[in-house]
């Protein structure tokens, strides 16, 4: 079988631009997936999304909008403002790598056409590149692939880089086309999904294996899942509205966790599916020592300690969780702590399908001792009862509580109404920042506020929702300035474009409907919180969720 073009990748994207509802989207995406082999099949599904690797890889590409400058540069001997000048009068970085494409005098002559195979194998050597000198080597190897790539090529190559499709695909779509490409049930697409976070896995099972290889699909120790995510309730007898049978756990002031562990290798992996394993090793002493079992995966919460026993800013935690070299020194400044309250594989067995009250006692039962890291869980539906749990919570300097329906099964990257979570805080919203504006007279060279966007989980897009330039100090100002810096991809006069990475908690009073931006609903009095470093883009709030919070709170 001759291997599947890039150019055919590309035409396929250009096709989907251009059209504007999701069923025809849908079935571009599934007669694409038709048409390729295996390998590809593994590949495509991600590239289609915007993505080069699975979430849980340990690869990434280490290619921001500076390096992709510096390649497009030295690829086509033009200079960073001749990039910026084009960029400006389209707006979009991938039709600005087309049209400098397009103004190339010096063509490659007798290239090697690209494929997919080889631009996914050009991006994996860019991805291995670390160390002294690697930022050279990448821009090197980027800019020998932008030289092979004809102009349409060239316009998505751009937006992989920085991992920026922009067409509009995202999971429930790639969902679709697999099941409607290989014929085969949409929910067993959907599970499969859940259980190895990977399309590439799921479509080349679809197509090789069909139904009963989805219905086989099993948790692996070392591929890491998303997590199951709760709703606020508005207090504690909503949620007992809600749930008919709950048990009651503290929301520990903390960041989620998982937990692999496959004979003597234990891996764990943050909320982002990062491997920190490395960082945190007296989490791995504990999971070794207090735990029993050949292999696991549990869900928790990583807390850090002061010397008063109350719980450290959320801040220190990403320090140790980012902390490369003196770990021990680290060790004894910032203690950790773990609290496990799930347990979604054992020993060879998947068990999202087991409500909570099995999973329960299957946790509890691989405990070796009785300071072994599980959480406490309180069965009980007075409401008196859960209000004293309530404030325990509140007084240990913890976030509240969460109470669970026992009856719920384990959703990886679901967010439903079977964990309902119960803070005193006002309402907050995690908002991907995508773009800025730089501040005025003192304050000229620094960005001074941030646009703000919710996330339309079906089609992959961000909606504006306003900005924040609230509760940023002196300090915060420089600081994000230079963690922005690297992101930006445009700028017109103050404002600015980010590569969408960063999320923003912000704090609100009220939604109010608004055609200004694209949400159609904008923030009153919008205040940052924190920055939210343990969550990826995927993890933001979804319009639906905005729309929810107006009708439920400001429509009455």
């Amino acid at each position: 079988m001759t291997e599947t073009l890039f150019l055919d990748f590309a035409q396929v994207c250009s096709k989907i631009e251009e059209t504007s509802g999701s069923i025809e989207i849908t079935d571009l995406v599934a007669d694409f997936f038709k048409r390729l082999d295996d390998e590809e099949l593994s590949i495509v599904p991600h590239l289609i999304m915007g993505k080069v690797f699975p979430e849980w890889s340990p690869y990434e590409l280490g290619t921001g909008p500076s390096l992709l400058f510096d390649a497009i540069s030295l690829a086509y001997g033009v200079s960073k403002d001749e990039i910026e000048n084009v960029l400006r009068s389209t707006g979009d970085i991938g039709k600005t790598l087309e049209t400098l494409s397009k103004r190339r005098t010096q063509q490659t002559l007798f290239a090697e056409e690209l494929t997919i195979k080889k631009v996914h194998a050009s991006f994996l050597e860019i991805a291995k590149k670390g160390g002294k000198g690697s930022q050279k080597m990448k821009v090197k190897l980027l800019a020998e692939l932008l030289l092979q790539a004809s102009p349409l090529e060239a316009r998505y190559l751009a937006r992989l880089v920085l991992e920026e499709l922009r067409i509009g695909v995202g999971e429930g779509i790639v969902r679709d086309a697999i099941a409607k490409a290989f014929n085969v049930d949409v929910d067993l697409v959907e599970r499969g999904l859940m259980l190895t976070n990977d399309p590439g896995v799921v479509a080349t099972t679809a197509k090789t294996r069909g139904e009963d290889g989805l219905r086989s699909i099993e948790l692996l120790p070392g591929r890491p899942v998303k997590m199951m995510l709760a709703q606020v309730a508005s207090g504690i007898e909503d949620a007992l509205s809600q749930i008919s049978d709950p048990a009651v756990e503290w929301k520990f002031d903390g960041t989620r966790v998982q937990i692999h562990k496959e004979k003597d290798m234990v891996e764990i992996y943050s909320r982002k599916l990062e491997n920190v394993t490395k960082s945190i090793p007296e989490i791995v002493s504990v999971v070794k020592n207090k735990l029993k079992g050949d292999s696991f995966i549990l869900d928790g919460e990583v807390i850090a300690i002061d010397e008063a026993g109350k719980p450290r800013p959320f801040q220190d935690i990403l320090r140790r969780f980012r902390r490369k070299y003196r770990i021990e020194e680290m060790q004894s400044l910032i203690p950790l702590h773990l609290h496990l309250f799930d347990i979604l594989y054992l020993d060879g067995r998947t068990l999202i399908d087991l409500p909570l009250r099995e999973r329960r006692k299957i946790l509890e039962g691989i405990a070796t001792s009785d300071d072994a890291p599980i959480a406490e869980h309180h069965l009980v539906r007075e409401v008196d009862v859960i209000e004293r749990i309530y404030h325990e919570a509140l007084d240990a300097g913890h976030e509240g509580i969460m109470v669970k329906n026992r009856d719920s099964l384990y959703t990886p990257g679901k967010r439903g109404k079977n964990w309902l979570k119960i803070k005193p805080l006002m309402e907050t919203l995690d908002l991907v920042v995508i773009g800025g504006e730089w501040g005025e007279g003192r304050r000229a060279n620094l960005i001074g506020s941030y646009t703000l966007a919710c996330r339309d989980p079906d089609t992959d897009k961000l909606l504006s929702i306003g900005r924040v330039g609230t509760g940023l100090t002196d300090e915060k100002l420089l600081e994000f300035t230079d963690l922005f810096s690297d992101l930006i991809v445009r700028e017109d006069g103050r404002e600015i474009e980010f590569k969408p990475e960063i999320i923003f908690e912000i704090a609100f009073e009220e939604i109010q409907k608004s055609p200004k931006y694209e949400s159609g609903y904008a923030l009153r009095f919008p205040r940052l919180i924190r920055l939210r470093e343990d969550k990826s883009v995927e993890d933001a709030d979804t319009l639906e969720r905005v729309e929810k919070l107006y009708k439920e709170r400001f429509e009455g």
